[in-house]
């Protein structure tokens, strides 16, 4: 006898962080994107953390939190 256990799907609102009912979900989802970008290109360059941050005018620290995708101390603005 199978289990023929029913499992509900939900489908995506298209924001992951909208859809587990995180705040600020957009901004989020920004956030990610933007350090995607960022990490691809710092990636592509072959940088070290270092040259990066001198790069961008941040410190080390700075783009160790972006590659690890910690990105709770960015700000948005504009």
């Amino acid at each position: 006898m199978q289990n023929t256990k029913k499992v509900q799907v939900i489908p995506s609102s298209g924001n992951v962080f909208a859809d587990l009912g995180l705040a600020n979900p957009e901004d989020k989802k920004t956030k990610v994107g933007l350090a995607v970008e960022i990490n691809s290109i710092i990636g592509g360059l072959k940088l070290s953390q270092a040259e990066a941050a001198e790069k961008l005018e941040v410190n080390q620290p700075k783009i160790s939190a972006l590659s690890k995708y910690r990105l709770e101390s960015f700000l948005l603005t504009g």
